[in-house]
């Protein structure tokens, strides 16, 4: 049985083939690759919905995951899934510590001024840099605010009612269109 679409959690996106016996690499769409490699079911994307397969081995290679499918045996089989997404059910997420947020959880929530509670705007995105995460804030003007996402300015984050409450001195002035 297929879970349905909300209850699945895109983690990766399926590469080119690797070798002769059908492997393909993954391009992960998550913090933690090396779960790929304890990984024995995975659900990937088709036209017509999502297919549960069966993963027959699983190895990281120069730190990026390679799997192989049962009914996968060869690398024309393989290139045939490249693009696809790789999803798991929602109660397969890799444990978050304190204070970390799966980005499908901050998008769309609702970002206010400390203080006064006034609507910013809603979160459309999550682009991650080298020194801190960055949240795209669409503002209620229709324009983009990039919000590090640091304890200057995200002061609270509650994921059940889709809340960011941001301390907005310095931000607002600086708003792009």
């Amino acid at each position: 049985m297929t879970p349905d679409d909300q209850d699945l959690v895109v983690i990766g996106r399926l590469g080119r083939s690797r070798g002769l016996n059908g492997d393909i690499y993954v391009t992960p769409l998550t913090d933690y690759p090396e779960r790929f490699a304890g990984m024995r079911e995975l659900y990937v994307s088709s036209r017509d919905g999502w297919r549960k397969l069966t993963v027959t081995a699983a190895r990281l290679i120069s730190g990026r995951p390679v799997l192989r499918f049962q009914n996968v045996d060869c690398p024309e089989e393989a290139a045939r899934m490249t693009n696809r997404e790789l999803a798991v059910p929602r109660d397969q997420l890799v444990e978050l510590p304190e204070g970390a947020y799966f980005v499908f959880d901050l998008v769309g929530c609702q970002a206010v001024e400390e203080g006064t509670g006034a609507l910013v705007g809603e979160v459309i995105d999550v682009e991650k840099y080298p020194a801190n995460d960055v949240y795209v804030v669409r503002t209620e003007a229709g324009n983009r605010l990039l919000v590090p996402a640091v304890k200057q300015y995200v002061k609270r984050v509650d994921i059940e009612t889709k809340t960011i409450t941001l301390a907005t001195a310095g931000l607002l002035d600086g708003e792009e269109s």
